[in-house]
């Protein structure tokens, strides 16, 4: 919010934290105006290339990669498109309830594929696990303001649990478009069991030059040699003196903690793009900037 007085509505701090609003960060969907406003989105013209729409999506297969973790893959419409990063919106059959979640694959595909946290008690988990193919899933999208933009400089990816999904995307894009700038990955998970898809990582490093990527566990009882979180396996010259895009994906408590790291290394990358997110609960977008 650049100008110009509003009320901020209601929001857990999840969405938004004190921090954030001190910054100027508001949330769209709670803001009351009050005056005429000047307003900074969190989108390139890129995002002008996409329509949301709503359609149905015939349910392909449903596969565990982990005790915690699922993938889902639906059969895309023809003609859809998105960037990668960006998520849908999808309701769980016979309900009202809408779930958000970011693709893995990469636009243009004739398969939609999502990466899925298995909730014991969970709206959607507990529809999947029974789901049979062909079953028919209403969907809204695309959306959000998480995307890859065009790479200019290094990039520091982070990506908290099944945050790691849009990164898989973008991923994917750069087999195709490969990278002018080194790109390098923490990818963060509590317990070993929610450590997924690191074949395809490996495989992405392979096959994108300038990719690389750590992998570390929280848990002190973890058989991955790097123990701990995100901000323990970051090497200074990831942050390259600050001239880095750094893009983020995980829980509000990881959001918040890289965003307070990166304050205590007196650092302030170029571009800051995060998503963070909540089981059971729509994204909340944000973009720091210099």
């Amino acid at each position: 919010m650049e100008s110009g007085g509003f009320e901020p509505g209601n929001y857990i701090e999840d969405a938004l934290s004190d921090a954030e609003a001190t910054q100027g960060l508001a949330l769209a969907c709670q803001i009351v105006p009050e005056s005429d406003m000047a307003i900074a989105v969190a989108a390139s013209s890129a995002a002008c290339k996409t329509k949301p729409q709503s359609f149905q999506a015939a349910l392909r297969s449903v596969t565990r990669v982990s005790e915690s973790t699922m993938t889902v893959a639906v059969d895309a419409p023809t003609g859809f498109g998105f960037l990668p990063g960006q998520y849908v919106n999808i309701r769980v059959p016979g309900t009202t309830a809408q779930r958000s979640y970011s693709f893995t694959s990469a636009p243009g595909e004739a398969t939609l594929s999502f990466l899925v946290r298995d909730i014991p008690t969970g709206l959607m988990s507990s529809w999947l696990r029974r789901a049979a193919p062909g079953a028919m899933l209403d969907m809204t999208g695309p959306a959000g303001a998480f995307y890859l933009r065009e790479i200019r400089r290094p990039a520091l990816f982070l990506a908290g649990g099944t945050g790691l999904a849009p990164f898989l995307s973008i991923l994917s894009r750069l087999v195709d478009t490969g990278t002018p700038y080194p790109i390098h990955m923490v990818y963060g998970v509590t317990n070993d069991v929610d450590l997924v898809e690191v074949e395809k990582l490996a495989n992405y490093a392979n096959r994108v030059d300038g990719f690389t990527f750590t992998t570390c566990v929280a848990s002190p009882s973890s058989d991955c040699p790097r123990k701990g979180y995100a901000t323990d396996h970051l090497a200074p010259d990831a942050l390259n003196g600050g001239d880095v895009d750094i893009y983020l994906c995980g829980p509000p408590a990881m959001v918040d903690a890289i965003s307070h790291w990166l304050g205590q290394q007196n650092v302030k990358p170029a571009n800051f793009y995060y998503e963070k997110f909540a089981p059971s609960a729509a994204a909340t977008l944000g973009r720091l900037a210099a």
